[in-house]
């Protein structure tokens, strides 16, 4: 029997369960549970987590991992609150396969590209100096890109490639650069979507619509691999990122000694009287 034939008409409902290991109901335990009427978020979420976890195994606790489901909402919002709350590692994976696209993505960008320009000396726990800017991640940064990522999801790879701010690893995005704005419904409720702003670079040419962005260093997700659990492109990125962090990995400065607070002026003689 098919579980989930037993769940029907009872998504966001209070449910009971009775859950044993016999078919004794004496020995079965009460569980109240409430049925999802979806899995994909929760699925979702165990994918991203997994990869955290990969990640964080295959360097030593090094690395960070950031997924970007795509460049609306909820893409700025799991960046924020996975880029953010990795701050304490040395370099980071931002995985944006399958990025859905939506718009121009260049906060992520300036944030990716900081700058390190000094320190304000902290009283507080260990010492630790504030970095100025205050929030970020200084050591390398590697993306992971996939066929299936387009529009806003072509143009955070070209943008992330343009500003050199780390490798691209996976395979070449689909190319679909192409925003779809102003395209009201008809009123029957249907919708037209059509082409409505092509994207040029600085140099005055049309560019990645029907292109793509390719990786810089091209990672096939072999079939057999994937089935047996592992994940070509997100291991190549850790071994890249891994890589880079041998000439590139941010150490922070610790608190110089005070500074000379006052002192008398050069060529000073006290009087003898």
């Amino acid at each position: 029997m098919n579980p989930y034939s037993l769940l029907e008409q009872t998504a966001n409902r209070e449910t009971l369960l009775k859950v044993g290991s016999s078919t004794d109901p004496a020995k079965a335990k009460d569980i109240l549970i409430t049925p999802v009427s979806n899995e994909n978020g929760l699925r979702t979420f165990d994918w991203i987590e997994g990869n955290r976890k990969k990640v964080d195994a295959l360097s030593n606790g090094k690395l960070a991992y950031v997924y970007v489901p795509n460049t609306s909402g909820r893409g700025f919002e799991y960046f924020n609150r996975y880029y953010f709350s990795q701050q304490d590692k040395k370099g980071v994976i931002i995985d944006e396969r399958n990025n859905g696209g939506g718009s121009a993505a260049d906060y992520m960008i300036d944030i990716m590209d900081r700058t390190l320009l000094g320190y304000f000396n902290s009283k507080t726990n260990d010492n630790r100096p504030w970095t100025t800017p205050i929030a970020g991640i200084w050591g390398p940064k590697v993306m992971i890109i996939n066929e299936r990522a387009g529009s806003g999801g072509d143009l955070l790879p070209y943008m992330f490639k343009a500003k050199n701010i780390g490798p691209l690893v996976g395979t070449r995005t689909w190319g679909g650069l192409v925003g779809t704005w102003d395209t009201p419904r008809f009123i029957d409720g249907g919708r037209m979507v059509a082409p409505r702003g092509g994207f040029f670079d600085s140099n005055g040419q049309w560019a990645v619509e029907g292109v793509g962005v390719a990786p810089d260093i091209e990672v096939i997700q072999d079939p057999k691999l994937v089935m047996e659990g592992r994940d070509p492109q997100l291991e190549k990125s850790v071994e890249e990122a891994m890589r880079l962090l041998k000439t590139q990995e941010f150490i922070m400065k610790q608190e110089p000694a005070a500074p000379v607070k006052w002192k008398r002026p050069d060529g000073y003689e006290q009087s003898k009287d």
